[in-house]
């Protein structure tokens, strides 16, 4: 049987996985990622750890199929977060810098005049969470690669780029129009790297990589590693891959996927929405040379603050446990929590880190923090679907999840009730993987076209708005004057 290799490197592990041209699962692996964190605010991972724990995650999955069986691979990673390496040597220059840091944060309040004109060409802003300024930062503070750069012998790239090299042997040099445009160095319209943009963040073009559509050939893993030379047909960024996983095709669906973030990414087909400065416009995917451009609104913090309460606080021991902790209170009792330990993204795009919890009595206990915690996803989800309809005048009635937060099922009612929306969980809830997989199968031919994938598509569970709406409104009242603690 032939089967699709779905490399998905995240922010918090890389994990391998099989899966049929249909789309089920047959095999799979996963590794933690450390995370570093050297300064208040700034966030690292190690390029290395991130190779040898791909290569071990590959190699398991593919002892239980056999690489004969092996069609093609695709690659979908954690977007922004920027790496440099030397192209003779391969060797990294530094640790990635995670699209999470905020060390540039300066930096980019001083490029406020080019706001309009950054917006114009990338649908971005200039934020610490893009690449360019994560490049510019590395260009600046490490010597060895400014020698590199006159030799034109620096490699700069998204985390698929730095996978596509190494796996190929060092003759792959490439990304795709998904990370690509996450960069604030790449025009959305004339899809090219634009050396306006360039001259900005004093960047030369010589360290960047060749831009491809997400199903295209981006080179073979080579036989060294695994036996056999694997075609490598399919490449996007972990949100464009969730929105192709969870079959979000045509203009106004939405998926959100709740993993260390939250990410809400809404098709709006071959339209580009212009936001307000809230939003962020990208683009979705290049298939069989359609191009789809989206409406982005991105949560800092998700998962993450599910691990703080277990791991700095001691408050579970679970993640799961947050359910019937949170089942336990008939309301929040006031208490409200605003994540922002790395600031705030959309769609209030606060730089400076500093969390609160408000609203504690001395009644207060583990239930009402895992509650606060859940909760400040579903607010903040609830803001960017806000903001997508009025951005993009169109009526929006469902909302499709995955990411780990998704097998939480007090979490998704309550995210239904606050977007009164109607939300799908698919039985596979790691969506990212399986739609990189499927952009694997386009790519090397096994799969004809995105009809195809549709007609397969299945819910697990669907969860309709339920309760008084005017509990809902006074919950979400609560929230927003908690916010106004932060502004």
């Amino acid at each position: 049987m032939n089967y699709l290799l779905a490399i998905d490197q995240g922010t918090s592990s890389t994990r391998a996985r099989v899966y049929t041209s249909q789309g089920k699962l047959v095999a799979t692996c996963q590794h933690p990622i450390t995370q570093h964190y050297p300064q208040s605010g700034w966030v690292e991972h190690c390029p290395e750890e991130i190779w040898t724990k791909t290569l071990m995650a590959i190699e398991s999955v593919v002892s239980e199929v056999g690489v004969e069986n092996i069609l093609a691979c695709g690659i979908t990673n954690q977007r922004e977060t920027t790496v440099i390496w030397d192209k003779q040597t391969g060797e990294c220059l530094h640790r990635a810098i995670v699209w999470q840091d905020r060390r540039t944060e300066a930096f980019c309040e001083d490029l406020d005049d080019a706001r309009g004109m950054i917006k114009e060409k990338t649908g971005l802003r200039p934020d610490p969470y893009f690449s360019a300024s994560k490049l510019h930062w590395l260009l600046s503070n490490i010597p060895q690669a400014q020698a590199l750069v006159k030799k034109k012998q620096l490699a700069f790239g998204t985390i698929d780029s730095f996978l596509i090299w190494r796996l190929t042997k060092g003759r792959s040099h490439f990304t795709d129009v998904t990370n690509a445009s996450r960069t604030l160095l790449f025009n959305i319209v004339t899809r090219k790297w634009d050396a306006e943009l360039l001259t900005l963040f004093n960047i030369p073009e010589s360290v960047l990589p060749e831009v491809k559509a997400c199903d295209a050939a981006f080179g073979f893993i080579d036989k060294h590693f695994f036996g056999k030379n694997i075609p490598i047909t399919g490449v996007a960024g972990d949100q464009q891959a969730a929105l192709i996983g969870q079959h979000c095709f045509y203009n106004g669906m939405i998926k959100a996927t709740f993993g260390t973030g939250g990410f809400l990414l809404m098709n709006t087909g071959d339209k580009i929405v212009s936001s307000s400065d809230h939003l962020l416009t990208t683009i979705a995917y290049q298939i069989q040379g359609h191009l789809a451009y989206g409406l982005e609104g991105s949560i800092y913090q998700a998962g993450t603050t599910i691990k703080w309460l277990r791991d700095e606080l001691k408050l579970i021991t679970s993640a799961a446990e947050t359910e019937n902790l949170s089942a336990s209170l008939d309301n929040n009792e006031g208490v409200y929590l605003i994540p922002s330990f790395t600031g705030l993204g959309a769609p209030h795009w606060i730089s400076s880190p500093g969390a609160i919890i408000t609203g504690l009595s001395l009644k207060s206990n583990p239930a009402h923090f895992a509650r606060a915690a859940l909760e400040s996803v579903c607010y903040q989800t609830r803001e960017l679907i806000e903001c997508m309809r009025e951005e993009s005048n169109m009526d929006l009635s469902l909302l499709r999840v995955d990411g780990g937060m998704a097998a939480n099922q007090w979490f998704l009612q309550f995210l239904a009730n606050q977007s009164q929306l109607v939300v799908q969980k698919p039985f596979d809830i790691e969506t990212t993987a399986l739609g990189v997989a499927l952009l694997a199968g386009i790519g090397c031919g096994e799969i004809k076209s995105l009809d195809s994938i549709c007609s397969s598509e299945s819910r697990e569970k669907e969860y309709c708005p339920q309760g008084e709406l005017k509990q809902h409104e006074k919950d979400f009242s609560g929230w927003l004057d908690a916010l106004k603690r932060i502004k």
